[in-house]
């Protein structure tokens, strides 16, 4: 589904600034795969999600999604076959429209434009069903401004507007960092949910160790630009905290310390 291969990306070169963000890092993902993605500050975890999202491109390398090379393409172009939450709630909605209306848009996602989406009775239903499977209170809410929610509510509006047309790669960027811990919990739930349901191809950053070992079939680490450890299936299921921490340590012969991803 997700071939990443050989790809390097340095920032600022030849200057006093430069950064090595990706340094030949090859990921291979299969379909139904959901994948957590760890790391410290600066190790490349969203420099690798917006490479794979064409937000700007690689220096080398090539990008395949379900066959199809894009690292040529700029990001508007992949936008078809990708899904995204980013970690600020206040991005990928329109807050000055309805909530029928991001999620009309969202359904349009990779067809030819038109106003075939404006509100037609079916299409309200559906979202009327979706909105009522999150538990949030929203179905009784489509007329709603998106500004207007809470950021738990507008996150988890995102999350369905990303995965409403089942993208063929689903990529979450830190999206429950900006929440307290509570409505956090919620949405992992939800997107766990989603994922398994709709067997998305997934990629999530995250900074809490736990929750990168409670969720997905497989986890990576990202140090200095490269994969440093992969785990999946009983492997995975099997490690603790420590147990990471340790793989780290011995992989990469840093220290994790004085890390924010040790906040769990």
């Amino acid at each position: 589904m997700l071939d990443v291969k050989e790809i390097r990306k340095t920032f600022n070169a030849g200057t006093v600034n430069e950064k090595k963000a990706l340094q030949g890092l090859n990921l291979h993902l299969n379909n139904g795969d959901f994948v957590t993605v760890i790391g410290g500050n600066g190790a490349g975890k969203s420099t690798m999600l917006n490479a794979i999202a064409g937000v700007w491109p690689v220096d080398s390398g090539s990008i395949v999604i379900d066959g199809v090379d894009v690292t040529k393409q700029p990001e508007y172009k992949r936008a078809k076959y990708i899904g995204r939450v980013f970690q600020d709630p206040m991005m990928g909605t329109a807050a000055n429209m309805q909530i029928e209306e991001n999620l009309a848009i969202a359904s349009r996602r990779g067809k030819f434009p038109g106003l075939a989406w404006s509100s037609k009775a079916k299409q309200k239903e559906l979202f009327r069903e979706m909105l009522a499977e999150l538990d949030l209170g929203l179905e009784d809410r489509l007329t709603s401004k998106v500004g207007l929610l809470s950021g738990g509510q507008r996150q988890a509006i995102t999350l369905l507007m990303a995965t409403l047309s089942q993208p063929k790669l689903l990529l979450l960027d830190e999206h429950t960092a900006a929440l307290d811990p509570k409505t956090a919990a919620k949405v992992l739930e939800l997107t766990e949910r989603i994922v398994t349901r709709d067997k998305l191809t997934t990629l999530m950053i995250t900074h809490n160790m736990k929750d990168a070992l409670r969720y997905g079939n497989r986890l990576i680490m990202l140090h200095n630009g490269n994969i440093i450890i992969d785990v999946a299936g009983e492997e995975k299921a099997k490690l603790d905290v420590p147990d990471l921490l340790k793989m780290f340590e011995q992989a990469s012969g840093d220290a994790l310390a004085s890390d924010r991803m040790l906040l769990t």
